[in-house]
């Protein structure tokens, strides 16, 4: 972030169990509070119940946290494809996790608590995914999922510049997305 310094860092939520898994990171600079968010994936029974808990318990804790940063981008992979559009095949993987109807709920209410999707605020248009597995040559196929996100807190809805996706970096299974956004 041009023209910033980090004011404070926060690694965690307070909450021990989504903490010993590592998987938030916070810094602020000046106004703005930016999140890194690794949301568990749902494999199996056990994960998912662990997964849907963490969401709820995250959910409460951003409640909170934007009483005092209002101004917060959360970056990351939500292991949630948000709708139909999302995904290559919204058929088949209704009943696999990362599409499942109480998944896709909570990121729908999660965007109504006061977030904006800004990849989709830009962009409309489908098959633009940013994960793809490994197998059946999935990727050169375009058969990928959007589960990367970087959701805008809504007072921050103006200083939007764009929003991509860089699927042609092929550095992992994952490829960038890239929020730009005006200080």
């Amino acid at each position: 972030i041009e023209n910033y310094t980090i004011a404070q860092v926060e690694v965690g939520a307070g909450i021990d169990y989504m903490d010993r898994e590592g998987r938030i990171l916070r810094a602020d600079y000046g106004d703005l509070s930016i999140m890194s968010l690794y949301l568990p994936s749902g494999t199996n029974i056990d994960r998912l119940d662990h997964k849907l808990q963490f969401m709820a318990d995250f959910q409460n804790y951003i409640n909170e946290l934007k009483k005092t940063h209002p101004n917060l981008i959360i970056c990351g992979d939500y292991n949630i494809c948000h709708e139909a559009i999302d995904i290559h095949d919204p058929v088949r993987n209704a009943n696999v996790s990362g599409f499942l109807p109480v998944e896709r709920k909570w990121l729908d209410d999660f965007l109504k608590s006061g977030f904006i999707d800004s990849f989709r605020f830009f962009h409309k248009e489908p098959h633009n995914y940013s994960w793809w597995s490994y197998r059946a040559n999935a990727r050169n196929n375009n058969k990928g999922w959007r589960i990367d996100y970087h959701l805008v807190s809504a007072p921050l809805e103006n200083r939007m510049e764009r929003a991509l996706i860089l699927p042609e970096a092929k550095h992992s299974d994952h490829c960038p997305i890239v929020l730009e956004i005006r200080s």
